[in-house]
């Protein structure tokens, strides 16, 4: 099912839109937020000097920290009296970033995220409970709004007490999840700790997976705990641009539909800020056209992606985003190399003797890098042999993908943190 007529226009209706948003948004922006007017100003570039979708990339990029430096709400382009939400990352790495949202905004932001729903299978036949943490974090209440908008029943039931969440599934009928990856997998595993099969014992028939980047390898591995036939989806978003509701995947799985009404997707060579070809692999930058509170020009994202242009088999025109490669912040370079934690946790999802859990660890020893990933066991042995000879193989692999040697080191089951939100798998010890 498609949610909206838009998301089937042809590709010179989309342009249309976008431009003539693109338009209206810099006028705006240029007329109300004082530091980004500066901005264009010392680029040379005014709102009258985009005449075309190509003048994008004449404008300036925002960024993470021009949102930190212009805390909590220099960046609005409405006056306060006009917000209705206010929403804010935790600023665990410095000021919080606010986003905030207008009453036109929050309407918008559902009928975004109900697309999204849509395209991941939602139905208003669907019992959906959202394992998010409902608060300043926007994952929660954006995806809640949006499923209630199509007519699916909803279990608030928030992060945390993985016993009682498995309670909810089975009790009230859950059949849609909502969840990060490594916290879909986490319930599955409490599950089986406590007699229930997942498979058998529960109706969770779709996985509406977002917040985390989602490999091909634990998409297999959520299908090998809750069952084959279930459409395990990702959808992609952040507080800054909106929430989620930026794009999602279709059941034929084949990259994340972007509602490019209300976005303009760019990707960029992250070191020059170029615009690359179209097809090339970059730095995604998102401008956001349909908002009044918060309409960011440019934003970079740091997310690792490219763009494909050609309509898709479930009849949807726009364009669609290549699940994620990872993110230019969460790349390591270890000696000299690039590390992804994505290339890592598809080595570990390869092996049955594994678990899906893992943490890296950089360490300095003298003038050199030294990289150890830590791994769980999906079943305990005592034998030594065994453990030796696992390892020698994982780091074999690792060697291969990574092109560098790590050291491997085998833990026994639920060793590990285990994370009801984001999953923070890298400890990076060499400026500590």
């Amino acid at each position: 099912m498609i949610w909206s007529k838009e998301e089937t226009l042809s590709r010179a209706e989309i342009e249309e839109i976008q431009l003539f948003r693109l338009k209206e948004t810099v006028q705006r922006v240029y007329e109300k937020v004082e530091p980004y007017r500066r901005k264009m100003d010392e680029a040379g570039v005014k709102p009258e000097h985009i005449r075309s979708l190509k003048d994008l990339s004449r404008l300036p990029f925002i960024t993470k920290q021009d949102m930190r430096d212009n805390y909590p709400f220099g960046l609005l382009a409405v006056d306060r009296e006009e917000l209705n939400r206010i929403h804010a990352s935790s600023g665990t790495t410095g000021k919080p970033t606010v986003v905030a949202y207008t009453k036109n905004d929050l309407k918008n932001w559902t009928e975004c995220v109900s697309r999204i729903a849509c395209m991941g299978g939602a139905t208003s036949k669907d019992v959906a409970q959202i394992c998010f943490g409902y608060g300043m974090f926007t994952g929660a209440l954006g995806l809640h709004y949006g499923l209630e908008n199509l007519g699916a029943a909803i279990i608030p039931s928030s992060t945390g007490n993985s016993e009682k969440q498995l309670m909810f599934m089975r009790d009230f009928g859950t059949t849609l999840l909502v969840a990060t990856p490594s916290y879909a997998l986490r319930l599955a595993e409490v599950a089986e700790s406590i007699g229930i099969d997942p498979k058998k014992d529960l109706k969770v028939k779709i996985g509406l997976l977002g917040s985390e980047l989602l490999t091909e390898s634990m998409r297999a591995e959520m299908h090998k705990v809750w069952g084959e036939d279930m459409l395990v989806t990702s959808n992609y978003g952040m507080s800054e641009l909106m929430g989620p509701g930026v794009s999602g995947e279709c059941e034929y799985l084949c990259g994340m539909h972007v509602n490019e009404d209300y976005f303009i997707p760019e990707i960029i060579d992250a070191k020059t800020g170029e615009v690359l070809p179209e097809g090339e692999k970059g730095e995604l930058v998102i401008t956001c056209i349909k908002k009044d509170a918060l309409p960011l020009i440019r934003y970079r994202t740091k997310d690792i992606t490219r763009l494909i242009y050609e309509p898709c088999k479930c009849g949807r025109t726009l364009c669609r985003m290549e699940n994620l490669s990872g993110r230019t912040d969460d790349m390591l370079k270890v000696r000299g190399v690039n590390v992804f934690p994505g290339q890592i946790e598809e080595v570990i999802l390869g092996f049955d003797e594994l678990g899906p859990h893992y943490e890296i660890v950089v360490e300095r020893e003298g003038y050199s890098d030294k990289l150890t990933v830590r791994v769980e066991l999906a079943r305990s042995t005592d034998s030594f042999a065994e453990l030796n000879a696992l390892a020698d193989r994982v780091r074999g692999k690792l060697r291969v993908m990574l092109g560098l040697d790590a050291k491997v080191q085998l833990e026994s089951p639920n060793t590990l943190q285990r994370f009801e939100g984001k999953a923070k798998r890298i400890k990076d010890l060499r400026s500590m």
